[in-house]
């Protein structure tokens, strides 16, 4: 019998079960697809290969105002889904060497749990079973494929993708729609709209960017219009055709002309197909429900990352997998929501973590609010000629302390986390003050904004 059996090898599941493995447990990890999960194989990290090469091409023929010429420069979107593959390739055999590192056995195959055996549980897999005192579910999520009329039946023809086929696209289609302004719409059509796609992005809010400071993604929107990007916001998809996208603004029908359909309208908790009432586990409309520590309601279950629906998002799978281990191990942890940041990736890049100024003002916090153009950093003008940022701090006004910051920007992505840790740590502004950042930073930026504010 094992200590643990993990469902799933995406981050929650492959951390959990290195975690876990390295504390002395007798692991089973089980994936049926490719370790590493969504996140390595069909998002976080193959996109990013994607937009680095476009943010090279446009540094390459942009390069004339920092003395740099370059002709004849042009996307190779074949080369760039080549290295794509592999990029995954590597990360995904990096992976693997962890589990043997944690003596982590791993089995690729297709997991149920079938019930209950004396001191824990049964797990089925290709008409084996296995034995475990403890389950850590991490079966992460599916995209949300909604009843739109011809949606479904374009998807079976390649007209219609998801996260996992945009990527992996041999051509850059002239046309591209994408359904849904999220991080995942926002980010593929900032790639295809350098790789030479005209993106038009239909989302029914009459904003993007979900619950992103509102003045942030209303620059990042202009940024992207700049670049030929077509929003249609407020506007109802009402069905998909051959060759086109159809939907209703205002009260009045459009057609959008389409040779590929993205549909990034979400995702949703894959909790089907697991076995999960042979032995209770409560599930809601978001996924498993679970406490601060990573438990079900069934003793030594946890689940952990998109399989809980808190917070769609690698990293905070990780941390989710680090307090369900630690919570079996017998050492205190909870897992904390309020200091988790989040990133989109595009170019300018947009990072956030804590309260937006809207969330605070839902919450009845009385706060104060700084902000300052990211050319009050001396590295952020020498190397973005022409462009500019915005930095912007929340702090609780009766006690001090820092509630939020957002950035749009160069490298806010490699700063947030910095930003995290004074909200974790509940840091007040006289005591963030007396950081000390190195210079010349971007990073300085959140220094300057702090100076902003009174103690």
């Amino acid at each position: 019998m094992y200590d643990l059996i993990v469902i799933g090898g995406g981050p929650a599941g492959y951390l959990g079960a290195e975690r876990a493995g390295h504390a002395g447990m007798k692991v089973c990890l089980f994936e049926k697809r490719s370790l590493g999960g969504v996140c390595l194989n069909e998002g976080c990290v193959p996109s990013k290969a994607l937009l680095n090469s476009a943010k090279i091409y446009e540094h390459t023929i942009h390069g004339a105002p920092y003395g740099v010429i370059a002709e004849n420069a042009k996307i190779d979107h074949k080369a760039v889904v080549a290295r794509r593959g592999k990029v995954v390739k590597t990360l995904v055999s990096g992976v693997g060497m962890q589990m043997k590192g944690a003596k982590v056995e791993v089995v690729m195959e297709q997991a149920t749990i079938k019930g209950r055996v004396p001191g824990g549980f049964k797990v089925e897999a290709a008409g084996k079973e296995y034995e475990a005192t403890r389950l850590l579910i991490c079966a992460g999520s599916v995209p949300v494929m909604p009843g739109i009329p011809g949606l479904r039946e374009h998807y079976a023809t390649g007209f219609v993708l998801t996260n996992r086929e945009i990527l992996e696209l041999p051509e850059v289609p002239k046309e591209l729609v994408i359904i849904g302004g999220g991080v995942i719409g926002l980010e593929m059509g900032a790639y295809y709209s350098v790789a030479g796609s005209h993106v038009t992005v239909i989302e029914m809010l009459d904003h993007i960017a979900g619950p992103t400071d509102g003045e942030i993604r209303t620059i990042l929107q202009k940024e992207y219009e700049k670049r030929g990007i077509t929003f249609l916001l407020g506007a109802k998809v009402t069905g998909v055709a051959d060759g086109k996208v159809l939907c209703e603004k205002d009260g009045k029908p459009m057609e959008v002309p389409a040779d590929k359909v993205l549909c990034s309208i979400g995702r949703r908790a894959n909790f089907q197909e697991l076995g999960l009432e042979s032995i209770g586990v409560e599930t809601n409309r978001m996924g498993i429900v679970t406490d601060a520590c990573g438990r079900t309601n069934i003793e030594n279950v946890y689940a952990s990352g998109d399989i809980n629906g808190h917070v769609m998002l690698a990293h905070t799978a990780y941390r989710e997998s680090e307090v369900a281990v630690n919570t079996m191990l017998g050492k205190k942890d909870t897992m904390r929501y309020h200091a988790n940041p989040s990133v989109i990736y595009t170019q300018p890049e947009v990072a956030m973590v804590g309260l937006t100024e809207e969330q605070a003002k839902e919450a009845g916090i009385d706060y104060e609010m700084k902000k300052l153009s990211m050319r009050y950093s001396g590295r952020f003008v020498a190397e973005n000629e022409g462009a500019d940022g915005l930095c912007k701090i929340l702090v609780d006004k009766k006690h001090r302390n820092i509630i939020g910051v957002h950035m749009i920007g160069g490298y806010a992505s490699e700063i947030i986390w910095g930003a995290a840790q004074m909200i974790e740590n509940e840091l007040r502004v006289k005591d963030a003050k007396e950081i000390i950042f190195p210079h010349p930073t971007v990073s300085e930026i959140i220094r300057e904004v702090l100076w902003q504010f009174d103690d």
